[in-house]
Formats: C-alpha cells, structure tokens, sequence
C-alpha cells in the first residue's frame, strides 16, 4: 500500500510540474495568436515535440517502425484529440478571449472528466466531486472579471469544445498509457496531431495568402513561442501528462492538470508584470485547496 501511494504522490508531481509549464505556455500562445495561424502554430509546435521525444525512444528500445499497431491506434486516437482540442484552443485566443476566459474555460475539463468517465465505467473517489466544485468556483474568481455575464461568444464556445475535447484527450491517455510506453503515446499523437494541423495550415492559411503566411513566420517572437510550446508545452508537459497519468485516476489527474491556470496567472505577473487581486489570490487557494481534499482517502465504516 506504501508504494502505491509513493507512486501515487510521484505521478501528482509529474502532473503538478506539466500544469507549471502548460501555465506558462499561455503567455507564448496569446503572444503568437496575433501573428501566426492557429494550424501552423500547432502544426509545427507539435512535430517539434515529436522530433524531441524520438532519441527517447531509442533510449527505451523502442523503433518507431515496430509499434504493434493496436498501439499505434492509441498514439492515433489521443493525437486526433490532441489536434481537435488545441486547435479549438488556440482558435478561442486568436478570436478575442482573454487569458482569464481561456483559463477558466478550457479547465472546465475537471468537470467534464468525471461526468464523461461515469459514462464508460470510470469510478473516482466521493470526495472528487466536492473538489471539482471548489476548484470550479476558485477557477471563477481566478480568471472571470467581477460582474462579467455568461453570454457566450465565439470564442467562448470554441474553448467550451476545447474543454469537451480534452477530457476525451484525457481519457484516451488514461486508458492507453497501461499498455503503451508513455514516450511512445506521446511521440505518436505528437507526430498525429501534427500531421493533422500542418495539412489544415497549407489549405486553410497557405493557400489562400502565401505571403502573409510566409510573414507571419520571419519575426524572432514567432519562433520564440512556437519553440517554448514545441519544446516544453509539447514534449516535456505532454510527457508528464502520460507519465503521471499511470497511477492516478483521470479525474483527479484533471484536477492537478487543472492549476496550469494558477501558474498563467503567476508567470503573467511574473512575465508580465500583471498584479494578482485579493479575489484571484482567493481563487488560487481554493483550487490548490480542491486538490487536497480529493487526494484525503475515503474510509467506510464497517462497524
């Protein structure tokens, strides 16, 4: 019992540290959605994640060309919801969203997690669903503006489908990591998700302003934010993810996923140097409080 729980706070960790650097990978994704295509952002960010995981792969004996391919089916499904869940996220950016909407809404997943997994078998324990509505209301007063309203844009929605999409990436990941290398998963749906967003890019954005396209790409910025998300967003946050993700139930691991949006707010004021309020201070607490009291086990008295 020791070791699991050893194992358990160890994947918390993994988890903990892919939150740190997907929060600070909002500061480069609003920085290059006012310049760069949503597909060509994606696109070459997530190849440039799957480049720097293939010597890793290497390091653990595995050939790429010999993935049994029931496996390779997984790296296929979890890419595929990869690129639609990115896709709809850096869309929600480039249309308008503040930071503070992109990080409340696309983290409307810790909801969705455990409401879908109900749905396909997935147990949690009691305990995670007051969390979730903790860590929903700590969310609130960390990223929504005091009096905004719920009428929803087009932005709005685009990261609301963000959301639904990366609980289905999530739970995809957590029943493919048993039985697939995590490396490997990560490797595969990188070079998915990829695949799929430079293919969208040269139809929807290449071919119709070739040389707009060939502009947005010639600044120093762009590549600044497109190798931080490749390298570190990509390749390390997505790693931890499947990593982390071995021992842990999917709806607490979305829970820990889910402070990426106190880190965007922290590097926003350290970047940025944007201040935190009382009430997003408040919000901070509330959700590193959620997570917590949905790692406390759940006792029953048999007396």
């Amino acid at each position: 019992m020791a070791k699991i729980k050893s194992k358990q706070i160890q994947s918390s960790l993994y988890l903990l540290l892919a939150s740190i650097v997907w929060g600070a990978a909002f500061v480069a994704q609003s920085y290059a959605s006012g310049s760069v295509g949503t597909f060509t952002f994606n696109g070459i960010r997530f190849i440039i994640g799957g480049i720097c995981l293939l010597p890793f792969l290497k390091g653990h004996n595995i050939k790429p060309t010999k993935i049994p391919f029931y496996k390779l089916l997984g790296g296929i499904i979890c890419g595929l919801a990869l690129f639609l869940a990115s896709t709809f996220q850096q869309l929600g950016i480039t249309l308008g969203a503040s930071a503070g909407e992109a990080g409340f809404l696309t983290a409307c997943y810790i909801v969705l997690v455990p409401i879908i997994g109900l749905f396909i078998g997935r147990k949690c324990s009691a305990l995670v669903w007051p969390a979730v509505a903790i860590a929903l209301v700590g969310l609130y007063l960390l990223c929504m503006t005091a009096g905004e309203g719920f009428n929803l844009s087009s932005a709005e929605l685009s990261l609301l489908a963000c959301a639904f999409l990366f609980s289905i990436q999530i739970l995809c990941v957590d029943h493919y990591v048993p039985i697939m290398s995590p490396v490997a998963l990560a490797c595969v749906q990188f070079f998915v998700s990829g695949a799929f967003s430079i293919i969208a890019a040269f139809i929807f954005e290449f071919i119709p302003d070739p040389a707009a396209w060939t502009s947005s790409l010639s600044t120093a910025g762009s590549w600044v934010a497109i190798l931080y998300t490749g390298i570190f967003s990509c390749a390390v946050g997505y790693t931890l993810q499947a990593v982390g993700q071995r021992d842990l139930n999917p709806a607490f691991a979305s829970l820990i996923m889910s402070l990426e949006s106190v880190f965007s707010s922290i590097f926003g004021w350290l970047i940025l140097s944007q201040t935190m309020t009382g009430r997003e201070i408040a919000g901070c607490v509330l959700i590193f409080a959620s997570v917590i009291l949905a790692q406390i086990p759940v006792t029953t008295d048999h007396s």
